[in-house]
């Protein structure tokens, strides 16, 4: 291999480390008990420790977070101690934008969510919904980081 094959490969080794750290900075900035944070900090780092990954959400209030790989996600669950992982091709997106009529909808203006089709027991539902016409576009953002890895 020549010096700019491996100088290329030098900065994506560097970009996907950067995005490990990020993600493991992120779910140990989370008010965790310290069992879920050890979890993390060990069990799912070691996992992640040789994987490429190309992002990450983290729900903020359950501690789960979910990461994405290229060619599939992970679901991490601390509270069950559990790590989820799902083939691109088995997901799917689907978003229900309410803000014409949300009388029947209990006042959510818009909702997303990635789902898997999973035998039961190991489905994937990560939603995100908003009732504030000023979170749509945050939600927008994130259904479009789906999509966008989706169609990869």
């Amino acid at each position: 291999m020549g010096p700019l094959v491996l100088g290329i490969m030098a900065r994506e080794e560097a970009v996907h480390l950067l995005r490990r750290q990020e993600y493991l900075d992120e779910v140990s900035s989370l008010d965790l008990p310290s069992s879920y944070a050890a979890w993390y900090n060990v069990d799912v780092a070691t996992l992640l420790n040789r994987t490429r990954i190309v992002g990450h959400e983290v729900d903020t209030e359950t501690g789960q977070s979910l990461v994405f790989f290229d060619r599939s996600l992970m679901l991490c669950c601390p509270v069950s101690g559990k790590m989820h992982h799902y083939p691109k091709h088995l997901l799917h997106c689907f978003v229900d934008d309410n803000r014409c009529d949300f009388s029947d909808q209990d006042g959510v203006l818009f909702r997303a969510e990635l789902f898997s089709i999973s035998p039961t027991g190991e489905q994937l539902c990560w939603e995100a919904c908003c009732r504030s016409e000023m979170e749509v576009p945050e939600v927008q953002t994130k259904v479009s980081r789906w999509l966008s890895w989706l169609n990869e």
